[in-house]
């Protein structure tokens, strides 16, 4: 029988944890059964000496385990994606209606902003009346009828995830890799998916700035996903500048509903279509990744992607006819600031975590847990990497609720922008590498 003492012996002394093992100390995060000491003691095993592979998966499974797991009998593919976080990065609401579009079915379970990055139920959020926490009926209705729903975590999915990552986030443990990988696939597993792909993000407005570490996780996660029998592949993607030209909850929905109405393209897009091609084609629905990628392609330009984004919002509490007259229906701010350059020349660096700090100080995001979100706020007309401007033309918009907050938000986008006199600048490739 495994107990604590056991448990965090064998870690200490480098002895390999059985099955067992991770499946006692997974229920007994979930139910209390290891006070929060052990916990951290765990925790801080993993930190020290690290996994083998088949621990990592015997963790994760036992994680995804521990509560409630999803089972589906759909006439398509249930599939999804998870992206380690950027900024102005809302590929999930541009994503998810596409593969419902071309007859995949997505239960996304996801999560808030944290850090300088924005979370995709903040966003959603910013439509009057939707709401984000369904219990399980009405999910599975929601999926059924939309062909997708981006949702919050109920209690019962994953609890010892919940725990452990409370105790991790209180003992300078939350980035081990091995921790990474089964906080995240254990919540993905547990929704009993078929299919995953994975945006690993790389660069100034990511949590990583490192290509080794992006590598390192994206091969964690679809060696260990795969082990649990959901195929998985990892794109490793550009996050040296924002994603999307806005940032901010309604901001960001604005530009998604410009792209789901042909009225905006760009690397917003070109991701979409890139991670939703390899999900079509792991899931057989298409005969190679090009085919999954024209078809996510055309149904954003047919309007089919936008079609399924509407009745996901009608079915979760929004307005019924948003996708006709998303602009009456999103909050706006009441001061906008151009932000406009002191000097010509080409951008040469945009630091991404700067500008997600901006929002946060907005009021776009949280500083602790209770905080309010202001969703009006943000950032819209960002420049890209390479642009060419002229000394007084803008390199941002800011929308912001009093004009304090706008002068300082106008301050941190100039010192988050630099420039440069040289005639050309090297923008890195949106997609990195694709592992898996």
């Amino acid at each position: 029988m495994a107990d604590a003492r056991s448990v965090l012996a064998r870690l200490r002394h480098g002895a390999a944890l059985t099955t067992t093992d991770m499946q006692w100390v997974a229920q007994a995060l979930a139910d209390h059964g290891m006070s929060d000491a052990q916990a951290g003691a765990f925790a801080m095993g993993i930190c020290a000496r690290g996994l083998r592979d088949p621990e990592r998966v015997a963790l994760t499974l036992a994680m995804r385990d521990s509560g409630k797991v999803l089972r589906w009998d759909m006439p398509g593919p249930v599939l999804d994606k998870h992206s380690t976080g950027g900024v102005g990065d809302c590929i999930s609401l541009v994503l998810a209606p596409a593969l419902a579009a071309c007859g995949a079915y997505v239960p996304m379970i996801s999560g808030r902003g944290l850090g300088h990055t924005g979370g995709t139920l903040d966003k959603l959020e910013a439509i009057p009346g939707l709401v984000t926490q369904l219990d399980e009926g009405r999910f599975r209705a929601v999926v059924a009828e939309a062909g997708c729903a981006i949702v919050g975590a109920s209690a019962d999915i994953a609890p010892a995830d919940r725990r452990l990552y409370a105790v991790r986030d209180v003992t300078s443990t939350v980035d081990s890799l091995d921790l990474i990988t089964a906080s995240i696939l254990s919540k993905k597993l547990a929704a009993g998916l078929e299919g995953l792909v994975l945006d690993v993000k790389i660069g100034s407005g990511a949590f990583m700035k490192d290509a080794q570490a992006a590598r390192a996780l994206a091969q964690a996660l679809v060696s260990t996903a795969n082990a649990a029998e959901c195929k998985t592949t990892a794109l490793i993607s550009d996050m040296s500048q924002p994603l999307a030209p806005s940032l901010g909850n309604a901001l960001e929905v604005a530009e998604v509903m410009r792209v789901l109405t042909g009225a905006a393209d760009g690397p917003l897009v070109e991701l979409s279509v890139a991670l939703g091609g390899v999900l079509l084609a792991n899931a057989g629905s298409v005969n190679d990744v090009q085919a999954g990628a024209d078809a996510i392609r055309a149904a954003i330009r047919e309007g089919r992607a936008a079609t399924q984004f509407g009745r996901m919002v009608a079915a979760m509490g929004g307005p019924v006819h948003f996708v006709e007259n998303w602009q009456r229906f999103l909050p706006e701010a009441t001061v906008i600031r151009e932000v406009s350059a002191l000097q010509s020349g080409r951008i040469a660096a945009i630091d991404g975590e700067a500008l997600g700090l901006a929002v946060v100080n907005l009021g776009g995001g949280r500083r602790i847990e209770t905080d309010k979100i202001d969703r009006r706020v943000g950032l819209t007309q960002v420049v890209r990497l390479g642009a060419a401007v002229r000394k007084g033309q803008p390199l941002a918009v800011v929308h912001a609720s009093r004009p304090d907050d706008a002068d300082r938000a106008v301050a941190a986008v100039r010192a988050a922008i630099s420039l440069t006199d040289s005639a050309t600048v090297a923008v890195p490739d949106l997609i990195h590498e694709r592992v898996g």
